[in-house]
């Protein structure tokens, strides 16, 4: 069985949803929860669905060997950035060639880069005049979402949409298809 590492900064319902999903296969389970936010509610549902989480700094991101060491003790073979904000360092992507994947709420390359995450993705798709978002699961490399493309799903942005109502669209679509995408990648490792 496959082990995955689940990367959040902040609330993680999609961690917690892959933790339930990957609960009920034989092909992969989520072993460790990281985050760079003390505060993600993240570590609250980590704790409460028993999986070990932990936390780490800027400095151990970017400039030591603390990450790889946790990854090692949990034996993982895959990680899944689910709400996870900071640029992935090259040392880790090298570690990790095509086993690391990240979910970005619109559909790229549109509403990608720094800064293009969570409610800034939904205003910017509504204040565009688009007529679809959607998701995009995607590899992750050395440049915020330019990863090649693995999946995308739509959904359509109606005239009276705001950036809460788009969100909600989008969530669904990542709660349907984040799980199921992952899995597929992970058992043909």
């Amino acid at each position: 069985m496959k082990s995955i590492a689940i990367f959040s900064s902040g609330s993680g319902s999609n961690a917690e949803n892959l933790i339930t999903y990957f609960r009920k296969t034989q092909c992969a389970n989520v072993s460790v929860v990281l985050s760079n936010n003390q505060e993600a509610f993240v570590l609250n549902r980590a704790k409460r669905l028993e999986v070990p989480s932990t936390t780490f700094s800027r400095n151990d991101f970017y400039h030591s060997e603390a990450i790889l060491d946790v990854l090692e003790k949990y034996e993982v073979d895959f990680i899944v950035l689910a709400g996870f904000l900071w640029l992935i360092p090259s040392y880790l992507i090298s570690a990790f060639p095509n086993r690391i994947v990240n979910i970005h709420p619109a559909l790229l390359p549109k509403y990608g880069g720094k800064g293009m995450f969570g409610e800034n993705v939904h205003k910017a798709v509504v204040e565009s005049g688009d007529k679809e978002s959607g998701i995009t699961i995607h590899y992750v490399n050395e440049h915020y979402d330019t990863g090649s493309t693995i999946f995308q799903a739509r959904c359509l942005v109606m005239p009276g949409d705001t950036p809460e109502s788009l969100a909600a669209k989008v969530h669904e679509l990542e709660y349907k298809h984040f799980p199921r995408v992952v899995e597929d990648i992970i058992c043909k490792l």
